[in-house]
């Protein structure tokens, strides 16, 4: 049984040397593998992150390569390229609002530095000429004053700020006293206003839905002509309050259909310009209207528009619910 142990030593100290040189022969080759496909698979990534870099404000237009749509980075990369067009669109639109509020301003400062400097050419004036003068002024520091607080309350409305004071309240009193308000300038234009509202109770902010209403009820009498007539119509049901706005109008073009709700925007710039500035004249009423409706869980939305005239129609939701913040 007894056997030498030089063979099994020998053996041993040759495993051991190979050991000693394949071991560190492998970690380097599995670190310079390991290290080429880390590289190989994060190229794409870091791609991905040079092209972000180089966005911004100014070239927000630009998108991300997608190599490959079907894995992951390519989901990554098409889900960046949306969150940029997102970012592309609202930089559009604080762009345009900056643009046609600066537009719409200056109008009546203009208006109002004229009037001044052409009263104060001379010396002495006619008490009449004064009183013009200080009426045109007057005139358009109304129109400025209301184009502010409709930007105002926009810029309030986009950035969440604005809480709704939340109480019941009976919705066709609410148009009763809108319609009465309202019927003064229908009756200085010779425009007929009517109302047909069931009793309603509901539950929401009732100086934004006024302000929403008024705003509709300016819009249609300042559309249509004399001897016209505007209908305002409540209907409820058990899930709803569907208010209608029906005015006798030309009716809005079809090309304008589509952006009668966008700010700043009007169909007949000419005649907003021309008018004394008794209203807003910056296409913002249909816009603040639209977004007190959907703070109320509402929707408007022009029903129709033909030479007949135009149906404006709000639909809320009823009284139970609870209108969001923003």
């Amino acid at each position: 049984v007894a056997q030498p142990l030089e063979s099994i030593a020998e053996e041993l100290e040759q495993l051991r040397e190979i050991f000693y040189l394949a071991v560190p022969l492998a970690l380097l080759v599995a670190g310079l593998g390991g290290w080429w496909l880390a590289r190989q698979s994060l190229a794409s990534v870091v791609a991905m992150s040079e092209q972000a870099r180089r966005i911004g404000a100014e070239n927000l237009g630009q998108r991300l390569l997608v190599a490959n749509p079907r894995d992951e980075l390519g989901q990554l990369a098409a889900t960046f390229n949306e969150l940029l067009g997102r970012l592309h669109n609202a930089f559009d639109q604080q762009r345009q609002f900056m643009a046609d509020a600066s537009h719409e301003l200056r109008t009546p400062l203009y208006v109002i530095r004229t009037a001044t400097a052409v009263t104060l050419e001379q010396p002495q004036r006619a008490e009449t000429e004064y009183r013009e003068a200080l009426a045109i002024v007057e005139a358009q520091t109304q129109r400025l004053t209301r184009i502010v607080e409709d930007m105002f309350i926009l810029a309030r409305a986009d950035a969440g700020q604005r809480e709704l004071q939340v109480t019941d309240f009976y919705l066709d009193e609410l148009l009763a006293a809108t319609v009465l308000a309202a019927r003064v300038l229908a009756e200085r234009k010779g425009v007929g206003l009517e109302l047909q509202a069931a009793e309603s109770l509901y539950r929401g902010d009732e100086g934004l839905l006024r302000q929403m209403l008024l705003n509709l009820l300016d819009n249609a009498i300042k559309h249509t002509p004399a001897g016209g007539a505007v209908m305002v119509h409540l209907l409820t049901t058990q899930t709803a309050c569907e208010i209608t706005v029906t005015d006798t109008g030309a009716g809005i073009p079809a090309a304008a259909q589509s952006h009668i709700f966008e700010r700043f925007y009007r169909v007949d710039k000419a005649r907003s310009r021309s008018e004394n500035g008794k209203g807003s004249g910056a296409g913002l009423g249909l816009a603040i209207a639209r977004w007190i409706a959907e703070a109320h869980h509402g929707t408007l939305r022009l029903k129709r528009s033909d030479a007949s005239g135009s149906v404006f129609v709000v639909a809320l939701p009823a009284f139970s619910l609870t209108p969001k913040n923003s």
